[in-house]
């Protein structure tokens, strides 16, 4: 991979060339741009600026593809001078890298949130797993999904890995804790971590920001099916034995209602 020659970094940003009218985003319109077109406390906003590059980039990762997206694109994106993402970043894949843990970030939070909360494992697990659909869904869902397998260092790949090891870890936990706590049915805790993380990340590879169901909707019907999926077997016939009478009953009715004469 031809990689971007490094810029040398200076004190503060450089300064960017007055633009005409702003290209729009490359994946949906946003307001990633503005961070250099607010007030003077704002542009003052190192962080505010920084999380503007890393959105944007992982914006135009997912709609063009990582080799298929420059420095230059990001750029004009965000309506700066290519000089300007190097005060911010170093190089591309280190851009890459960024979107990785940025998308990766809530879901962490999550685990650590449910680590000692007092709800039964499915609970907690549910939350996680909702947590895990909304940032595959995010800008960052692809990035999250393909960035272990693009042409990164050494060093950002272990980093990679230790990452989804931890979180792989954390829904295993929460899956071992339901089984024992009695909230989840016994079952295999490895394929199980596995199945759910599989059909999470590759929401990345359809989902859209234009999509008909918004992030969190998504995230909502997963979770719905993967709680069916793990709900204790006896609470299951509990349900549908629950459900009997009436569907019995329904079904009496419509018999009588064809015996009756017209």
């Amino acid at each position: 991979m031809t990689r971007t020659a490094r810029s040398p970094r200076t004190a503060s940003p450089p300064v960017e060339a007055a633009a005409a009218t702003p290209p729009a985003p490359p994946r949906h319109s946003g307001d990633s741009a503005s961070a250099w077109r607010a007030g003077r406390k704002r542009l003052r906003d190192h962080g505010v600026k920084r999380d503007a590059v890393v959105r944007t980039a992982a914006r135009a990762f997912a709609e063009h593809g990582f080799h298929n997206t420059s420095l230059d694109d990001i750029a004009k994106a965000l309506d700066v001078t290519k000089p300007t993402i190097y005060y911010y970043v170093r190089n591309k894949e280190k851009l890459l890298f960024e979107c990785f843990v940025t998308g990766l970030e809530p879901i962490r939070t999550a685990l650590r949130a449910v680590k000692t909360a007092q709800e039964p494992g499915r609970e907690r697990l549910n939350t996680v797993l909702r947590q895990y659909a909304q940032a595959v869904a995010s800008d960052f869902g692809w990035c999250m999904v393909i960035a272990e397998h693009q042409d990164l260092s050494a060093s950002m790949s272990e980093h990679i890995r230790a990452l989804k090891v931890e979180i792989d870890q954390g829904i295993r936990r929460l899956l071992r804790e339901g089984v024992k706590d009695g909230s989840i049915q016994p079952c295999d805790v490895k394929m199980t971590a596995f199945a759910l993380a599989g059909a999470l990340n590759w929401i990345a590879h359809w989902y859209r920001a234009n999509h008909d169901m918004t992030a969190a909707q998504i995230a909502d019907a997963f979770v719905t099916i993967f709680e069916e999926g793990l709900r204790p077997r006896a609470a299951a016939r509990r349900k549908n034995t629950a459900r009997a009478p009436a569907r019995a009953a329904s079904a009496t009715t419509r018999s009588t209602a064809k015996r009756l004469p017209a």
